[in-house]
């Protein structure tokens, strides 16, 4: 497991790697694009070299992951909104081909009122499109909170998405451990852990899990509210959360923090830190 955080691009994009190293991070997440604006960030190949070079030059940072921005809904029926959701998600799968991304996690969308079904098809044929328009980056589906009118509630809705559109090799999944424990998945301890991951496995396949974002949750299991908390400080507390770093079929994952930090201003370097502790404490616990 390559534990790191979310951490900013300001400045330019290869300033995402001094900033991963300066919290020991092993991997890090970043936006494609301002979250808070639809105008794409003009990268060009000196950006991308540049990233690259400061990546093979780096002594913790080994994976990158590309977070798709919030404003995007594949499922809209919108279709201005629809238009713009499939540029920035090809610009991000572009940047993600650039950079030697590990994928590009994305909400699927939400229904807004309208149908499921319709809702689902739409959500599917963006994807799809996205994916046509851009090289090999993965694309990483994350599991949502369980929020009504979400697409991606559980995993059997994730392996409808996957399916509807097209079922290929660069569709895959990302789990956040907020998401699935507010879902309504005890994820505390190793055995129902376990059983949660042969779940996903049945219908989704294990084999497309590219991802985990680590986080606590601030609000009650099966609460179904999308509130990060800071590593041990919330309802899974720092036993369930070091059942979650130290499962086996994590290894090798990209696996990044969320939380809002000790002064609300993202992921300290002390966190990541107690992240990578409390996988050892897992760890040690499995093997006793």
């Amino acid at each position: 497991m390559l534990i790191g955080a979310h951490v900013s691009t300001a400045g330019g994009l290869a300033n995402a790697i001094e900033r991963g190293e300066e919290r020991r991070c092993e991997a890090i997440q970043i936006f494609h694009q301002s979250p808070r604006m639809w105008r794409p960030t003009k990268y060009g190949p000196e950006d991308f070299a540049a990233f690259r070079e400061a990546m093979e030059a780096s002594k913790t940072v080994q994976a990158v992951i590309i977070h798709a921005v919030y404003l995007i809904n594949c499922a809209t029926k919108d279709k201005e909104l629809r238009k713009k959701s499939l540029a920035s998600l090809t610009h991000a799968l572009r940047i993600g081909d650039a950079i030697g991304a590990r994928g590009v996690v994305l909400h699927p969308g939400a229904q807004k009122g309208e149908p499921h079904g319709p809702s689902m098809k739409r959500a599917g044929k963006v994807i799809a499109a996205a994916l046509k328009d851009s090289e090999s980056c993965p694309l990483l589906l994350e599991q949502t909170a369980g929020h009504k009118g979400l697409l991606g509630r559980d995993f059997d809705e994730t392996a409808a998405l996957i399916e509807l559109a097209g079922g290929g090799e660069r569709l895959g999944l990302c789990l956040d451990s907020c998401h699935l424990f507010v879902q309504g998945y005890d994820i505390t301890d190793e055995e129902h852990l376990a059983g949660v991951l042969d779940e996903a496995d049945a219908k989704v396949g294990i084999e497309r899990l590219g991802a985990v974002h680590v986080n606590d949750a601030a609000t009650p299991l099966g609460s179904h509210l999308d509130r990060h908390a800071n590593i041990g400080q919330g309802e899974m507390g720092r036993k369930g959360l070091a059942a979650f770093l130290s499962e086996p079929r994590f290894e090798g994952l990209p696996a990044t923090l969320e939380t809002p930090g000790p002064e609300k201003k993202g992921t300290s370097k002390e966190e990541v830190q107690l992240a990578k502790r409390l996988r050892r404490e897992g760890l040690k616990r499995r093997e006793s």
